[in-house]
């Protein structure tokens, strides 16, 4: 039996805390195992708390989880490899891993999905979707329309396993 994206799977299910309210994230390792246990590893040594939404463009994705808070920082882990996937899309909601021009470099950043972005399809590694919560992401303070740039940007206030 493949796992997939359910909501009541609460060993790859991850609960995002904002100062809007609780985000639910369904996590898809039947899309990207080793993307997927990076950030179950990482939420479980408080990694991802108070990390910023560092580059938000309206219509478009929120990118947090860099400690640094400046876009070029990641975790001590070494990269990872690409792991694209063809039968699922980037819709409102869809969370996926940030990576630099090399489709390798995917480490710790990721960004939640406004709204659909399907030209990312193929090119950058899907990890999960939210399944509850997406008013709260919405409400993230947007940036820079062209580079994302925030201006005093929300964090993660706490990124937790629920199982």
């Amino acid at each position: 039996m493949t796992e997939t994206a359910n909501a009541d799977d609460l060993s790859n299910t991850v609960y995002l805390e904002l100062k809007y309210g609780q985000v639910t994230i369904a996590l898809r390792p039947d899309l990207a195992p080793q993307s997927v246990a990076r950030i179950k590893t990482l939420t479980g040594q408080g990694f991802y708390d108070g990390c910023q939404f560092f580059r938000v463009i309206a219509g478009f994705m929120a990118q947090t989880g860099d400690p640094s808070n400046t876009g070029s920082g990641g975790s001590k882990l070494p990269n990872l490899p690409a792991e694209f996937t063809t039968n699922a899309s980037f819709l409102t909601g869809t969370v996926g891993l940030a990576r630099t021009s090399d489709p390798n470099s995917a480490n710790s950043q990721f960004f939640i999905c406004f709204a659909p972005a399907t030209f990312l399809d193929g090119q950058y590694t899907i990890i999960g979707q939210v399944t509850a919560g997406i008013d709260a992401v919405q409400q993230i303070k947007k940036g820079d329309p062209q580079s994302g740039a925030v201006v005093n940007p929300d964090s993660i206030i706490k990124m937790t396993l629920a199982g």
